[in-house]
């Protein structure tokens, strides 16, 4: 499994929102920027992020998308399978894939994959929007100390 830029960008723009959140709605433009993508892109990938209910829109001149629930209650695994499929490094682990594969029961490395897609799942599931902050703010607090006194 390869994650795509939907996957990377998708993460991205939720750690952005989740960094804005008490600005309230965050517009798609400040976004795209944020992120380096086009608005069409980001929007494209916003739709499926909607529909799944990890985030929320609001119409109108202080429109924008926001987080539809705490950080910390969205997990990596949840976006990234939201926006890509299954966490499975080959096709023939992933759900159902018994009934299309010729080889399903004799084959040598499945272990192998099932083994590691299930360890990928355990930490994509143990990783939130709300870590992904955190770590943010820690590498921004690094390179931009402030010396204040």
């Amino acid at each position: 499994m390869k994650i795509s830029t939907r996957g990377q960008y998708g993460l991205e723009a939720l750690v952005y929102l989740a960094l804005n959140t008490s600005s309230g709605p965050v517009s798609i433009k400040n976004i795209a920027q944020y992120c380096g993508m086009s608005e069409a892109y980001i929007l494209q990938i916003f739709l499926v992020l909607r529909r799944a209910g990890i985030i929320s829109s609001m119409r109108g001149a202080q429109g924008g998308y926001m987080l539809s629930r705490d950080s910390a209650e969205i997990t990596v695994k949840e976006v990234l399978e939201t926006l890509e499929g299954p966490l499975a490094l080959v096709e023939c682990v992933a759900v159902g894939c018994e009934e299309t594969c010729i080889r399903y029961e004799m084959c040598c490395t499945r272990l192998l994959w099932e083994k590691i897609s299930e360890r990928l799942a355990l930490l994509a599931g143990s990783i939130t929007i709300a870590d992904l902050v955190d770590h943010f703010q820690k590498i921004d607090a690094m390179q931009n100390p402030d010396y204040c006194i």
